[in-house]
């Protein structure tokens, strides 16, 4: 057959420059593929979530609220299926029930573990804390995440951050009038936390219970009273419907940090961009249910008032006793030192508080009702 004629020096040295913007073009392609790769490509995750609530609030500028924003921020790639209180397991042990698998991530308060631990009120809110803005100081400027973090691995086996923050609760809503010491005396009242013990100083008569069984015992009388969330918040519970007296401020909660667990395994198998994610997430979450509760609170006293409701300050006495309470309860612990976490939470919490001595002076202006 037809042999090929040689190629020339000239036609040689063309072939090997074409053939190698063939390859540099080939791998700017490629590392633009690799840097640009869509969504589609990268990991995606369907998870579960277990709450403590049966709705409300908590479960819609909470849990959902993070599951949406988990979905829109990763480009649809989680997808979390949050499940009322109960569905997956004990609406009061959520991180139990992420530990063993039912869910890979869940929603709670840290408090209602306080029987195994005191530690957890510490971060949850108890009558001893600050305020909401010097809790939301404290865990993201003073490393109270960072410890929140390794406490609850070290003792849960769960990865933790803060999802959600309150204001000051709402004292009571009860069906009987509350406003000096001796109207506490013998109030059957429901509530959760450390404020189980503490309450009994000032001569109550506290129970638990998960949230769903909250109305139902106040509207038979099987308690005088009840705490929960915020004015606003117990809008949605309907107890005003049922309790004619509303009383505030939530001495025994002047802050409520909530709670996102997550499975160590489930958590293992993200990526490091998909964790910070999952950390940013839920810190935006943390701040805009701040944000909301705030705003919405300063609209609930006239809706009572319109509901016919009767609204009750508590006296001063009570109020500076019930911090006392507190305080002097977390001494007692930090000193007892049975828990390996709580004197070192609470001496960062102290060191913040001294700190922020006198913060109401230069970080307020007094301006005249």
């Amino acid at each position: 057959g037809r042999v090929a004629a040689p190629l020339s020096k000239t036609t040689k040295e063309e072939t090997i420059v074409k053939k190698r913007a063939f390859l540099q073009a080939g791998a700017v392609a490629t590392a633009g593929m690799a840097i640009a790769r869509p969504a589609s490509a990268q990991a995606t995750h369907n998870w579960k979530m277990a709450t403590g609530w049966a709705g409300g609030p908590l479960m819609d500028i909470g849990s959902k609220a993070f599951a949406e924003k988990m979905e829109q921020l990763s480009g649809g790639r989680f997808k979390i299926q949050v499940f009322p209180g109960g569905a997956l397991g004990n609406a009061l042990k959520v991180p139990e029930t992420v530990k063993n698998g039912v869910a890979e991530c869940g929603h709670t308060w840290m408090g209602y573990d306080w029987g195994k631990d005191p530690t957890t009120v510490l971060f949850g809110g108890y009558a001893g804390s600050f305020d909401s803005e010097r809790m939301l100081h404290w865990l993201y400027q003073a490393g109270g995440v960072e410890m929140q973090r390794q406490f609850r691995e070290e003792t849960e086996g769960v990865i933790s951050f803060p999802l959600g923050i309150r204001t000051a609760e709402a004292f009571l809503h009860s069906r009987k009038p509350v406003k000096t010491l001796d109207d506490l005396k013998g109030l059957k009242l429901r509530t959760a936390g450390a404020w189980l013990e503490m309450a009994k100083d000032l001569g109550a008569a506290p129970v638990t219970t998960a949230g769903g069984d909250v109305y139902p015992m106040l509207e038979r009388g099987a308690i005088d009273a009840t705490e929960w969330g915020t004015m606003y918040e117990n809008i949605s519970m309907g107890f005003h419907k049922i309790a004619k007296y509303i009383i505030y401020p939530g001495v025994h909660q002047p802050t409520a940090p909530f709670e996102l667990v997550i499975n160590k395994e489930a958590w293992a198998k993200l990526s490091p961009a998909d964790k910070k994610l999952v950390e940013t997430v839920a810190k935006l979450v943390t701040i805009e249910f701040w944000l909301k509760v705030g705003q919405e609170d300063a609209k609930a006293l006239d809706f009572y008032k319109k509901a016919g409701n009767t609204i009750i300050e508590l006296d001063p006495e009570v109020q500076y006793l019930g911090r006392k309470i507190g305080q002097d309860w977390a001494d007692k612990v930090a000193k007892e030192n049975k828990y390996p976490w709580f004197a070192k939470t609470l001496q960062s919490q102290k060191e913040m508080d001294a700190l922020w001595k006198g913060a109401t002076g230069w970080r307020s202006v007094k301006v005249r009702d």
